[in-house]
């Protein structure tokens, strides 16, 4: 697919997208398992090294494979430009790190991934950039923070695990008068339900190993924005600090987004269904689910969003206690901190993805012991529903 690439549907953007055929003309995908490329001659080396011709160079750089894979999401985002990287982690920290320096100022939402909020509250205060968190729902918050002059504002929407939504247009706006750029971790909502570059975002941010993969089996992450600053930002700190994704594991991918609308799509309407479903059980005390009218920010999850997503967070009263006695007797649902996976898994975050925020700041961000995050898989919905009927039994 070229030029006419644009005009295609995500569907067939999902299958097609990207496809960089070998003179061979295979019909799948080629995996390139090379570390490094030859040139023909010594001043062909010469030119690409001084960025005069384009040409592979070694596979920390770019590799036809996994450029396959970014071209193809970019083109599913929307976005001018796309990098991989071996994690979402390596997404999100190299899109912080290759934007800031010492003396930036990062406002970011309190409602954080543990490891994204360990960025933002440790590591990047001991390269001397300040950093200030806000209540992602309270625009009174950003703006206040905002009125400060910033570099950078990180957020995610919805929230991992409660998921808390962020107004990604009047943030965005805000932060631009600030002087920051916009990142946005869309992990949740994958770029089928949420598109958050015509809402206002500079960069958008994907574990791979989520949604996109969504079977379980490898590691990846991606980073995508406009052509400039992924070429003139991201791409030297790709270059210089090596968290280059395999070219495996871009094929991997690849294959991965030929389904991602088929299992997003059923995983939308089972999730959805599981919620209703846990809204009505004895000893269920709360339910968080972005299309239920319940939800505190229902207009706005709708607004932004076409469908509310594969998880369901909910509390089990009683406690942790009571949350490990209902998960210990899960017979179908898995065990596990991974989500967006093809089988259904549960996990208690604030002894888990959460534990190592304060429980003070867990506590601001609605994450009770009696939390469970449950990422609903492709299994029969009514088979889902059985298995937490049997188990809430023990509760």
């Amino acid at each position: 697919m070229t030029e006419s690439s644009q005009s295609y549907r995500p569907a067939t953007l999902l299958v097609q997208g990207g496809v960089d055929r070998s003179p061979h003309g295979e019909t799948a995908e080629a995996l390139y398992l090379t570390s490094g490329f030859v040139y023909d001659s010594a001043e062909q080396a010469e030119a690409t090294f001084k960025n005069e011709i384009v040409h592979y160079q070694y596979s920390r750089f770019g590799n036809p494979t996994v450029s396959m894979f970014e071209n193809r999401l970019a083109l599913l985002e929307g976005a001018e430009a796309c990098r991989a990287t071996a994690t979402g982690m390596a997404a999100v920290h190299a899109a912080l790190l290759s934007h800031l320096k010492c003396g930036d100022r990062v406002v970011a939402s309190r409602a954080l991934f543990g490891s994204c909020h360990w960025i933002v509250s440790s590591l990047l205060p001991r390269y001397g950039i300040s950093t200030e968190f806000v209540d992602g729902g309270d625009l009174e918050q950003w703006g206040k923070a905002l009125a400060t002059p910033t570099n950078l504002v990180l957020l995610e929407t919805p929230s991992n695990p409660m998921l808390e939504m962020v107004d990604l247009t009047a943030v965005a706006k805000l932060a631009h008068a600030a002087g920051a750029i916009v990142v946005v971790d869309n992990v949740f909502a994958t770029p089928l339900l949420q598109k958050p570059i015509p809402m206002g975002a500079d960069v958008v941010v994907y574990s791979c190993t989520k949604h996109i993969d969504g079977q379980g089996r490898m590691l990846g992450g991606a980073v995508l924005g406009s052509k400039k600053w992924v070429d003139e930002v991201l791409q030297p700190f790709i270059r210089n600090t090596g968290p280059a994704m395999s070219p495996f594991n871009a094929w991997v991918l690849l294959k991965g987004l030929e389904t991602l609308s088929l299992r997003v799509n059923a995983g939308c309407a089972a999730a959805e269904k599981v919620a209703n479903f846990l809204a009505q059980q004895a000893g269920i005390a709360r339910v968080w689910y972005p299309t239920r009218q319940d939800h505190p920010q229902h207009d706005l999850a709708m607004a932004q969003m076409s469908a509310g997503g594969t998880m369901v967070t909910f509390e089990v009263a009683g406690g942790k206690d009571a949350a490990f006695r209902l998960m210990n007797a899960f017979k179908l649902i898995a065990i596990s901190n991974n989500l967006g996976d093809s089988k259904s898994l549960a996990t208690h975050p604030a002894t888990t993805t959460h534990m190592r925020i304060p429980a003070d700041d867990r506590a601001k961000l609605g994450i009770t012991d009696g939390v469970i995050r449950l990422s609903v898989g492709l299994e029969d919905v009514e088979d889902i529903k059985d298995d937490l009927a049997q188990a809430l039994l023990m509760v």
